[in-house]
């Protein structure tokens, strides 16, 4: 009897094949032209606001406004630019506040005019209490604005914030994050441009649900985080890989976000930054050397795709993406900018906003990695150069923004 020759292997289609590569690189480009108006973390502002009762019906807030930003603005918007020439004279000099009480009324000006407090429905006015002062977030001074606001009598105050709103185009997407006791409660909420009121009435789970999203825009938008996911996707050639990896970054980031967030572990930015844009390609070129490695050594080949455990270099990169999740914590938090003292509503913001940020972590896993890994299984080539291109391209940016950000031009 002469022994029929086996079947072929079905071979996907050729289109097929062009297909799902274009699907993989299809969703890399997304993601990035997605995140990149913001530049990386882009410029952006957070103002911080203080409020508690005060005398009667009074509400006494205090608005931490980035000092430079806050003069450009001003001057710009209150047709005032003798504060511009006085403001930055002084600027990061210590005397700052010589030139904000030097031109106050503009100040309050500016600022009633994005800022506002009501109570029932009904509007508060406004008058600066004290003088104007600084204060200091991350080695840069704030200017700290105090006002007292005469209410009518309410059970409940609202909070309106659009200060420096994209429209100015000095910044893009200032968050406020306000800080209340007030109406019998106390708390933290978030206003942007898309939620720019807050009210004391407002249920717990809308508050919780801003920071969601605030959590999830963070991490959509900020290019570096979502380069560094990428470098650890197509660093990773088994589901338990991508599992592991993504496991050891959320839980660093996690630890370091909410002690940097309370105030208990402090690191300038400028450490920060260089050290996140430096993160990203290490891990891109961690997997370009392994590709370059295992193609001019076969033996180390066949042993990849025979091991069944985690090896000594497997090993390596969980640690090293477990340290470089330290640093993306630091950075989450710097962007949230809470640095206040610990409490269960303000610990409550802070989880949720870690949520936010897991659930487009997740999402975006869900989406490349099984692509990547079926265009891997199909045609593996073609899901090598994706993996090359896409590595090669994760570590050029992580060096030209290491540059950048050590030179002080990012």
């Amino acid at each position: 009897m002469i022994a029929r020759p086996a079947a072929p292997r079905p071979r996907v289609p050729f289109a097929r094949s062009i297909l799902a590569l274009l699907v993989v690189v299809g969703s890399l480009a997304v993601s990035v032209l997605a995140a990149a108006p913001s530049d990386a973390h882009g410029f952006s502002s957070v103002v911080y606001v203080d409020a508690a009762k005060s005398a009667g019906d009074t509400v006494r807030t205090t608005l931490e406004l980035e000092y430079d930003l806050l003069v450009v603005s001003v001057a710009e918007n209150e047709k005032a630019p003798k504060f511009y020439k006085d403001g930055m004279a002084v600027f990061q000099t210590g005397h700052e506040p010589s030139a904000l009480n030097a031109h106050a009324d503009e100040v309050v000006s500016y600022a009633t005019k994005r800022f506002a407090v009501s109570a029932g429905g009904k509007p508060c006015v406004p008058e600066r209490s004290r003088a104007i002062g600084v204060t200091y977030r991350e080695q840069l001074p704030y200017a700290a604005l105090t006002l007292d606001w005469h209410c009518p009598p309410a059970s409940a105050h609202e909070f309106r914030s659009q200060l420096f709103p994209d429209g100015e185009g000095y910044v893009q997407g200032t968050v406020t994050i306000l800080k209340y006791a007030l109406d019998g409660q106390s708390g933290s909420a978030s206003l942007t441009a898309d939620a720019t009121t807050f009210s004391t009435e407002q249920p717990a789970f809308v508050r919780f649900g801003q920071f969601f999203l605030l959590g999830a825009e963070h991490l959509l938008f900020g290019i570096d985080h979502i380069l560094f996911l990428l470098a650890l996707i197509v660093g990773s050639r088994r589901l338990r890989d991508i599992v592991l990896a993504a496991t050891s970054f959320t839980v660093a980031h996690s630890v370091t976000f909410i002690l940097a967030a309370l105030g208990l572990v402090t690191v300038p930015a400028a450490i920060v930054e260089p050290a996140i844009a430096m993160s990203i390609a290490v891990v891109a070129i961690w997997y370009l050397w392994r590709v370059w490695r295992e193609r001019n050594d076969p033996l180390a080949r066949i042993a990849r795709q025979t091991k069944t455990g985690l090896d000594t270099a497997d090993w390596a990169r969980l640690a090293v993406v477990f340290l470089f999740g330290l640093l993306h914590g630091l950075g989450f938090a710097s962007a949230l900018g809470i640095d206040e003292p610990l409490s269960w509503s303000l610990l409550g913001s802070l989880l949720v906003f870690n949520v936010g940020i897991e659930a487009v972590q997740l999402s975006i896993i869900l989406l490349v990695f099984p692509l990547l890994l079926l265009l891997r299984r199909q045609v593996p080539k073609a899901g090598m150069l994706a993996g090359v291109v896409v590595a090669a391209g994760v570590s050029v940016m992580g060096l030209i923004w290491f540059v950048q950000r050590v030179s002080g031009t990012a």
